[in-house]
């Protein structure tokens, strides 16, 4: 047992300004990973078809898209951490406000609180990478990472199990809208951590040796083209997840009729797995590195989602929703595990003095993306396109987007052995 859990020694020594901040990431991630299962279902429940649902969902992401390049401008060379101060409070709040206006009917205030809860999300997701990078020992970057791109699988565990044990207690009293409003308001909670670090003297431009600086001056100019050879993968990557993430407990439940509480039992099953494999991370990329860590978990990755895909074929069988079930199981470690090695090395690839740019640059891809493909989910919807077709285009993005990773690591092991690369 004590073999298993061998790993945590990677993690004992993180910073505890940084690990204030990764446990208040764990709170937004919170009512990330509840609204993320449950808000399809309670729009359902309210009468908006699967159409609506795609569209209106799509507007969260607008926010972020809206807001990412220019917050990922502004912070470069500036203190982070008032910047986590104002997701930890526009999240619940904002959170409020979706519920309450879609149970009030009010759709054109459902289109604002979504776009503003999308933007309190960047306040968080643009700085966290670079805050980790700035303020931990190079030495735990790779943990400080991994540990933060946990908690939202730890999020998703304790919102699955706690939506499940109300599920079974009285699933009429403990409704949708009783769930999202409760983790909207458990969600602040985060804001106790950030509290723990006011008196924290926070590094604002990277730390680096003086002697280094003078040998390897940094650029003063932005490095466009570097960045985007960077960030191709993610781009692919996005597109395909945002055809599938935001409408699987959908699939589930109209496909194989799963309702809340067996999806949310699930997917906390899942969360546990990619918790586990991204806390293993650190392990694995030092005994065989990125070059075969990424691009086989993922390859894995799609390969089960093609067979979870193809569960709707035969889902009149009672094999299918164990297929299926087992096939989420798989996925979503595989996937996960894979998004700190490949945020550590698109930030170290790019280098120092283009972290900031290129993480604003990556929530905006995530959500540009996650925007478009919501548009592109709700025109397969309206021409009948079934969840499997939708499925099977994400695999067939996903297979695009590993190929390409595989090129950027050859490109950064080349870069790394000529000394353009000094992470």
């Amino acid at each position: 047992m004590f073999k298993l859990f061998y790993f945590l020694k990677d993690y004992k020594n993180l910073e505890k300004p940084v690990l204030n901040v990764i446990a208040s990431e764990f709170f937004i991630q919170l009512v990330n990973a509840t609204f993320m299962n449950i808000l399809p279902l309670y729009m359902t429940r309210k009468g908006f078809s699967d159409e609506e649902i795609a569209l209106f969902i799509t507007f969260r992401f607008l926010g972020v898209f809206a807001l990412a390049l220019p917050l990922g401008r502004f912070i470069k060379g500036k203190k982070l951490l008032p910047l986590f101060y104002i997701s930890n409070l526009g999240i619940p709040v904002f959170g409020l406000a979706i519920v309450l206006s879609i149970a009030m009917g009010w759709k054109a205030l459902t289109i604002v609180s979504l776009l503003l809860w999308g933007a309190s999300f960047t306040f968080m997701q643009v700085p966290v990478s670079p805050f980790i990078l700035r303020n931990t020992n190079k030495l735990h970057h790779t943990a400080a990472l991994s540990l933060s791109y946990s908690t939202w699988s730890f999020a998703g565990i304790l919102s699955g199990v706690m939506i499940a044990i109300l599920d079974g207690i009285h699933p009429q009293i403990f409704d949708e809208q009783f769930i999202l409003v409760f983790f909207s308001v458990l969600g602040s909670g985060g804001l106790i951590y950030l509290m723990r670090t006011k008196d924290y003297k926070e590094v604002a431009i990277e730390n680096q040796n003086v002697e280094q600086a003078e040998l390897f001056p940094i650029p003063e100019k932005t490095e466009w083209w570097l960045i985007a050879k960077a960030l191709v993968p993610t781009l692919i990557i996005a597109t395909g997840a945002g055809l599938t993430i935001p409408f699987i407990s959908l699939f589930f439940e109209h496909v194989h009729g799963v309702d809340k509480g067996g999806f949310s039992l699930l997917s906390s099953v899942a969360a546990v797995l990619v918790a586990y494999f991204a806390m293993l991370v650190p392990t694995i990329k030092e005994k065989i590195g990125y070059k075969i860590a990424i691009p086989s978990s993922q390859s894995l990755a799609v390969i089960a989602l093609v067979a979870l895909a193809t569960t709707q074929y035969y889902n009149h069988y009672a094999l299918a929703i164990v297929i299926a079930s087992g096939c989420y199981l798989l996925r979503q470690p595989l996937m996960n595990m894979a998004a700190p090695m490949t945020s550590e090395l698109v930030l170290n690839y790019v280098g120092p003095h283009n972290r900031e740019i290129t993480s604003a640059l990556t929530s905006a891809i995530w959500s540009g993306s996650w925007v478009l493909s919501g548009f592109m989910v709700k025109l397969l919807f309206a021409r009948h396109f079934e969840f499997a077709s939708i499925f099977l285009i994400t695999a067939l993005l996903y297979a695009i987007g590993v190929l390409l990773y595989y090129l950027l690591i050859l490109d950064y092991t080349k870069r790394e052995k000529s000394g353009l690369i000094r992470n």
